[in-house]
């Protein structure tokens, strides 16, 4: 392998990769401050092979686990075990159809040596964050029975959804304001704490306003998310969200999750307004998902076919780049988006 630079290491390998990966994340990632961007990259990546191991579904369940364990295993120590990494591609790149995540399986190694490069500090970060998103995917592997709606496990608990959220983004809050505070002098006099509790609530708001965006495709992989204690109170089974037609009778179910959702987006846009004006680059990274998640939540709770699998319920470019014109040419002026985000809070019915 032809080693490079740092720098042209990390724009020889890192952007192309990302912009293959997901180019919506690429586009947001522009928008992150220099300082961390590179990090935030890397820990993407990292984050989207572990799922691609994880949801890799010809391969056994139980292997997947062990596969997983070998794959967090590298974060163990600042050595890259180059073997281990080898086997895990024979193992899994033969089952990957798309060439995106076939491409990231291939370049894991590389990923490897430009994490090796980061500041100590910055790598302990990256460490923890993926020990604890892991355990999310360990979770959809040993609490969920099976791949398909043949199999179909809800989660017990409103404590194990609460769990479910924190491991696979409410940490991602956590890591973020760790990270940004670290980088950020403008964010030196933070309550590092108070605002990486706070970042976990934010990270939850997303990922509920995505398990109830993605329901119906989820049940179909086996996997409820909507926890049986709530739809018991519903006198509803796992089993019953697989009928458009019980969407009436879940409605108080969803509309209790979507209050939930906008709970911990309330903290989040709390958790953005405190990050000083003159951090645009920071407060657009911040406000962006929010108000996307908002304008889904209003989406997810007017749908009639929600529950239906041929229905992808998202918002529409338009209003994506509505919001992205709006806080960009305002320079993220708090009172104007905070305006805006009221308002489409209010439609939510």
């Amino acid at each position: 392998m032809t080693h490079h630079s740092d720098a042209s290491s990390q724009d020889w390998l890192l952007h192309p990769l990302l912009k293959r990966v997901s180019r919506s994340f690429y586009l947001t990632l522009q928008v992150v401050p220099q300082s961390v961007r590179d990090q935030v990259g890397v820990s993407y990546l990292f984050a989207r092979a572990a799922d691609t191991i994880a949801d890799t579904d010809v391969i056994e369940r139980s292997r997947r686990l062990v596969l997983l364990k070998q794959f967090q295993g590298q974060f163990a120590s600042d050595e890259i075990d180059e073997s281990r990494i080898a086997a895990l591609q024979r193992e899994v790149l033969p089952h990957q159809g798309e060439p995106a995540e076939r491409l990231l399986l291939e370049r894991l190694e590389d990923c490897f040596h430009l994490y090796r490069r980061f500041a100590q500090e910055d790598r302990d970060r990256i460490r923890r964050l993926m020990g604890t998103l892991t355990k999310g995917m360990e979770m959809d592997l040993t609490v969920f029975r099976g791949d398909s709606a043949h199999d179909l496990t809800a989660l017990q608990t409103m404590d194990d959804l609460d769990r479910y959220m924190y491991y696979v983004a409410g940490c991602v809050g956590e890591f973020w304001t760790r990270l940004t505070q670290a980088h950020v002098p403008a964010l030196a006099h933070w309550d590092t704490e108070r605002m990486a509790a706070i970042g976990v609530r934010f990270g939850k708001g997303l990922q509920l306003t995505n398990v109830l965006k993605d329901l119906p495709h989820d049940l179909r992989k086996g996997r409820c998310y909507i926890p049986h204690v709530l739809l018991h109170q519903a006198g509803l089974a796992p089993q019953d969200l697989l009928k458009s037609d019980t969407l009436p009778s879940f409605r108080p179910v969803l509309l209790q999750l979507v209050a939930l959702a906008l709970d911990h987006l309330d903290q989040g846009w709390l958790y953005t307004l405190a990050i000083p004006r003159r951090e645009v680059r920071l407060r657009l990274a911040c406000m962006w998902p929010i108000l996307f998640a908002v304008h889904t939540l209003e989406r997810v709770a007017a749908s009639s076919q929600l529950l239906d699998p041929t229905v992808t319920v998202k918002i529409p470019r338009k209003q994506v780049y509505r919001i992205l014109a709006l806080t960009t040419l305002t320079g993220a002026c708090g009172y104007v988006a905070t305006a805006y985000f009221g308002h489409a809070r209010k439609r939510i019915r």
